[in-house]
């Protein structure tokens, strides 16, 4: 099996761990839960589970902890795309070749999936506590779940983003911004699938927190490529 076989195949598992977790569309709410699933099953590489789960096991990790957090980040990641693309952000009609869920469901309504998919991520990554079989396994779970929320949030994702937007409005942007940016709107997340990885599976404090420096690395590379690309 060449490296884009295997690359397909883990991609398809991460597909698959998602939709496990993702919502049955009923009840009162069924409408949001709709748009919830019609923008968490929009494609893309899932590069994050993907890349969650290869540090997990190059840290000795084994059994299903893993999968909760993996499908929690790409909830998170999507939760970000529908926000981004509404009209009062980046104002995006397509996105990987259909439309927005802004566009499809209304404005509102994307506002509530992504709010639906960030609250689920949580919920969801907290499933990982129930698995545990030991003392260690919650402290784990519990570690992970703290850098997931950082990761994604004020300190990390969204602190990026609200510089982004800053810096849209002001015209004008310094290098330093420029590298905060890229450093929590695009690396946060895949710091939070490294480290998380390697918490689960039980690895030392300098084995994770050179996870966290790689994937800051692998982040700012990703953003100039694909600012160059733009």
């Amino acid at each position: 099996m060449n490296f884009n076989e295997l690359l397909a195949k883990k991609t398809k598992d991460a597909e698959d761990i998602l939709k496990k977790y993702l919502p049955i569309e009923e009840g009162f709410q069924k409408k949001v839960l709709e748009a919830v699933n019609y923008s968490a099953t929009a494609g893309g590489k899932r590069l994050r589970p993907v890349i969650m789960k290869e540090s997990f096991l190059l840290f000795g990790g084994s059994g299903k902890v893993i999968e909760p957090f993996m499908a929690a980040l790409e909830m998170i990641h999507n939760y970000s795309l529908v926000h981004d693309d509404l009209p009062a952000m980046d104002n995006d009609e397509y996105r990987r070749g259909r439309e927005t869920t802004w566009k499809v469901y209304g404005d509102g309504m994307a506002v509530l999936a992504g709010d639906g998919l960030l609250n689920l991520a949580y919920e969801t990554a907290a499933l990982s506590i129930d698995m545990a079989e030991d003392t260690e396994d919650i402290k784990r779970a519990a570690r992970a779940l703290k850098i997931l929320g950082r990761k994604a949030g004020v300190y990390g994702m969204i602190g990026g983003q609200t510089a982004d937007l800053e810096a849209e409005s002001d015209g004008q942007i310094s290098g330093e911004r420029l590298l905060f940016i890229h450093e929590n709107k695009t690396a946060a997340l895949i710091q939070a699938a490294l480290m998380i990885g390697a918490v689960l599976a039980g690895a030392g404090e300098k084995e994770i927190a050179a996870m966290e420096s790689a994937a800051s690395n692998i982040g700012i590379a990703y953003q100039i490529q694909d600012d160059i690309l733009d």
